[in-house]
């Protein structure tokens, strides 16, 4: 299995996870401490989906790199790249909720 379905299954899991046991104790809208980690994370995530990338389209990186000029990685890293910025819509979305009244 490669790793960035791992990277990618183990971003969404923690997600889902955060999300959930929050929705379960009540308290969403203390949802919006969760957030900001989240927009972190993400943004973490991003970066090295962005990194991946270019390191499959030969911009940046060793030549001798397992990644470098590889087409697979080019694809990978857009991937990650892209889970990494749901990761960050989610967390900016929980930022904003309103809480209910």
């Amino acid at each position: 299995m490669p790793a960035s379905t791992i990277i990618v299954g183990v971003a969404i899991a923690a997600v889902v996870i955060a999300y959930f046991y929050m929705r379960s104790r009540g308290k969403l809208s203390k949802a919006r401490s969760v957030g900001i980690p989240l927009i972190g994370i993400g943004a973490i995530i991003a970066a090295f989906g962005i990194l991946f990338f270019l390191q499959g389209n030969s911009i940046v990186g060793p030549h001798s790199s397992f990644m470098y000029s590889n087409p697979r990685w080019i694809v990978n890293g857009g991937v990650i790249a892209a889970v990494g910025a749901g990761i960050i819509a989610f967390g900016i979305g929980i930022s904003l909720r309103r809480p209910r009244s």
